[in-house]
């Protein structure tokens, strides 16, 4: 997994997040995009064939776990999957829960960071450490003892992903990364309050899934992609 050091990480972390935005502009103008950053600093093709695009929606796939206090306690663990849109939805759901009465703000951020693929040159954990509340507002949920739970109503293939893989399907197989889009609600309790509010949740997230290993998580895209 990677780590930032403390003077080459600002660069790295710029690296990645042009690396992830490369992506985000794949998906909303063309193939060559994403080609560019499959094929960008000369790495070589991976062998064997992408996984299939039979799921332009997860409807046939099993819903993350959901309810009051499912995910609630524990720290959120990885599936092993080779499914995309199995494996974001879990990440989103994941990314959406916390527990301030279980666990610590740096816990957590590392637990989330143990999402991500353990290819450096892709990962971006800055984008993921954004999604967990910072220390100072950590510190104030936990007094209220506050706590977060996720359900995810569906999870998709983004339109311009879907029609860059059908037009050219080899070019995915540099990184093997596939770009999914989730959607669901995100439930926040606290102390007086057990039932909180909900409010709706979308993210579109970048997924690695060579055909030899589970999927990882690349990281969390600056904006959702439909």
């Amino acid at each position: 997994m990677a780590q930032h050091s403390a003077h080459p990480g600002g660069a790295s972390r710029v690296r990645r997040r042009a690396l992830l935005g490369a992506v985000v502009l794949a998906l909303l103008v063309a193939l060559a995009g994403l080609a560019a950053y499959l094929t960008r600093d000369g790495r070589s093709p991976s062998d064997g064939p992408a996984p299939p695009l039979s799921s332009p929606t997860a409807s046939s796939s099993p819903a993350a776990p959901a309810g009051p206090r499912a995910r609630s306690h524990a720290l959120p663990a990885p599936p092993k999957t080779q499914d995309p849109i199995t494996y974001g939805k879990a990440a989103a759901a994941a990314l959406w829960s916390y527990d301030t009465r279980a666990y610590s703000q740096p816990e957590l951020r590392k637990a989330l960071r143990n999402w991500l693929t353990e290819e450096s040159k892709y990962a971006d954990p800055a984008s993921v450490d954004k999604v967990v509340p910072s220390p100072v507002l950590w510190k104030g949920m936990a007094a209220n003892g506050q706590f977060a739970t996720a359900r995810v109503n569906e999870g998709h293939f983004p339109h311009a992903f879907t029609q860059a893989l059908q037009a050219d399907p080899g070019a995915i197989t540099e990184a093997y990364v596939y770009a999914v889009t989730v959607s669901g609600k995100q439930s926040i309790s606290w102390k007086g309050s057990p039932s909180g509010g909900a409010e709706s949740r979308s993210t579109t997230l970048a997924v690695q899934c060579r055909p030899d290993r589970p999927c990882a998580l690349v990281g969390v895209m600056p904006s959702v992609a439909p």
